[in-house]
């Protein structure tokens, strides 16, 4: 019975249907290759950089990359959904009422589909907006982290803890981008009231200067760090300002050099930097 069975009905529908099953499936691979390989080449060439500065170009990369991924990702759902409907019509399952039942269950939830609408509509305007591209560092309402994927419908950082947050578009209400185009060095350093000012200004300036010109860090800054003002006067010292411009992502390691540098060269130039005081009083008893 089983051999009759293998014999004459599914040896008979393997050779009717399989061939044309296994080349859909075949098809559908080649074209998904092909079509990312097309796409990615119709993104760069449709992207034009007018500047040839590094920092541009470099920009331009993170908005092609991200382009690329997102699209490629449409593309893999249309080929997916394109080859199940032409291997459900091959083996015989009509395609109409499954549309229908689709369109029907659709309606049921389509409460919950309006946030899945809202996804993909505040996506597509982030990534038009050129708002963050992958390998930007970015924050969303207190959530910060490195843009390690973008799709349509949702963003996943990385934060510094290694943890991973998958965030919908249409929960973010706020985008701080800190690495787009450029990034700003701000540091407040506090200085004893004793000291000499002009002379604390010079030597700022000097391990400013110095840090741009050293092969090591010249080309992650941009603007050399300097001084910029005495911003307050403080319980314990003068806080001094230092801003500079460097390339983005290279804030936080040029900073890190900064202070170092200004440490070492206040304790070579006998500069104190003050501790914080407290000043306590004894009321003795009667």
């Amino acid at each position: 019975m089983l051999t009759e069975i293998i014999h004459n009905i599914i040896i008979p529908w393997i050779v009717s249907h399989g061939p044309n099953i296994l080349a859909t499936i075949i098809l559908a691979l080649i074209f998904r290759k092909f079509g990312k390989i097309l796409m990615a080449r119709i993104i760069r060439r449709v992207i034009v950089i007018d500047s040839v500065s590094k920092k541009e170009k470099e920009s331009e990369k993170k908005r092609e990359d991200t382009l690329i991924r997102v699209f490629s990702s449409l593309l893999d759902a249309l080929v997916f959904v394109v080859a199940v409907a032409v291997v459900l019509e091959e083996i015989g399952i009509a395609i109409g009422p499954l549309l229908a039942a689709a369109g029907i269950a659709g309606l049921a939830l389509g409460f919950g589909g309006q946030y899945l609408i809202r996804d993909l509509i505040t996506g597509f305007f982030i990534i038009a907006e050129n708002q963050y591209r992958i390998g930007d560092v970015v924050c969303f309402d207190g959530t910060c982290g490195s843009v390690e994927d973008i799709s349509m419908r949702m963003t996943t950082l990385r934060d510094l803890d290694g943890v991973v947050h998958h965030i919908p578009h249409g929960e973010i209400k706020k985008v701080s981008n800190r690495s787009k185009y450029f990034a700003r060095i701000n540091l407040d350093i506090r200085v004893s009231y004793d000291c000499n000012l002009e002379k604390v200004i010079k030597v700022i300036n000097k391990v400013g200067e110095d840090l741009a010109k050293d092969p090591e860090w010249a080309d992650n800054i941009l603007k050399t760090p300097q001084f910029l003002r005495v911003n307050n006067f403080g319980e314990s010292g003068i806080i001094i300002k230092i801003v500079g411009e460097t390339r983005s992502l290279k804030q936080w390691s040029v900073t890190g050099e900064l202070r170092k540098r200004i440490k070492i060269a206040f304790d070579k130039e006998k500069i104190k930097i003050p501790l914080p005081q407290v000043v306590v009083h004894q009321v003795k008893g009667k």
